[in-house]
């Protein structure tokens, strides 16, 4: 071998040498799985600290970064003394109070009270020609329109209690207020009974804004309790599809706003809901249930201790003087036109 072959040789032998020295030294290129994933370090900006007020404090529940608290009022300490209050007051807090800060006193207001008429009164009813004033009963019942403020006075002077008949089920041609019925809750007229028609009493929000007004008249004009009538159209011809659930809605709703206007009210002629209503209201009334064979429905309200007023018209209905009167009714007989003429069986 010559020397220029003998120096390629050694120069091959070194540089492979330090290429493997270079290997077994250096770290290997990382794969993508192999990069390390920085956590970023959480620096609490205060973003979530809450501005809880004079009466509070901030409260973590569990972890809370970075500072998200949340405020809590400071318990059980009370940290306001509330004003002393008279008799007739009571404390109001108008905000959420917390300790009893910003707690006042205001006047109580109280709970509305009615006449409960119990079995026994006798009545008197007239909603036609001049009203005989001199009737020796306890209840007068007479037409709310059309009866006077001062006529009611006279009747409470010798200590007699009034109660004002209107409809409340139809619409009357004749009233003041009959332009204020929408057209389209005025349905099929009544039989026998001109210029008077049925209402949809399903529709609650129209009738009651007009029934509304005539409670209020009722209480205006010094009336005890009033007498609203037909609320029994779910069993009548009325152009309307009035389910029962629709009636009783309906009438309790009646003895709701006359409660709240301390009137008493009575259930007219709704016998067959008379067992379920007998609660809402405060005595019931009714023409000619011995005549129709219906009276059984009313003796819930005797055996509640309210009073039940019966007529029946025509001077025949006398045969049924001793049932009435052993039952606890208070029955009277009328002509069909409820004038002055009564006769009435508590006399016989």
């Amino acid at each position: 071998m010559n020397k220029k072959m003998l120096l390629i040789l050694l120069l091959a032998i070194f540089l492979f040498g330090c290429k493997f020295a270079y290997i077994l030294t250096s770290t290997p290129e990382p794969t993508p799985s192999q990069t390390p994933v920085k956590t970023p370090t959480r620096t609490p900006m205060g973003v979530c600290m809450p501005n809880c007020g004079e009466h509070a404090e901030t409260v973590c529940y569990g972890e809370c970064p970075p500072d998200c608290f949340q405020c809590a009022t400071h318990t059980p300490e009370i940290v306001c003394t509330p004003p002393a209050c008279a008799e007739d007051e009571v404390y109001y807090c108008e905000d959420r109070c917390p300790g009893g800060c910003g707690t006042t006193c205001v006047t109580k207001t109280p709970m509305p009270t009615w006449w409960k008429p119990e079995p026994g009164l006798t009545f008197h009813i007239q909603y036609t020609g001049d009203i005989d004033l001199d009737q020796p009963v306890d209840v007068y019942n007479v037409d709310m329109f059309d009866t006077s403020r001062e006529t009611i006075a006279q009747l409470h002077e010798r200590g007699v209690k009034v109660i004002c008949y209107f409809s409340a089920g139809t619409w009357e041609d004749w009233r003041f207020d009959a332009d204020m019925f929408p057209e389209e809750i005025i349905g099929k007229p009544l039989e026998d009974w001109p210029g008077e028609k049925w209402l949809d009493i399903s529709n609650t929000i129209q009738i009651f804004d007009i029934i509304e007004r005539r409670m209020d008249i009722a209480a205006n004009i010094g009336c005890d309790g009033v007498d609203p009538d037909n609320v029994d159209g779910y069993t009548n011809d009325t152009g309307f599809d009035l389910t029962e659930q629709d009636q009783l809605l309906f009438n309790a709703l009646l003895a709701m706003e006359a409660h709240q206007r301390g009137l008493a009210i009575g259930l007219k002629n709704d016998n067959s809901q008379g067992p379920e209503l007998v609660e809402a209201f405060d005595f019931a009334i009714n023409e000619e249930c011995f005549t129709y064979q219906e009276c059984g429905y009313l003796s819930n309200f005797v055996d509640a201790n309210k009073a039940v007023f019966v007529i029946e018209y025509g001077n025949d209905a006398g045969e049924y003087c001793a049932i009435a009167n052993a039952a606890g009714y208070m029955l009277v007989r009328k002509n069909l036109d409820l004038d002055a003429w009564a006769v009435p069986c508590w006399q016989e």
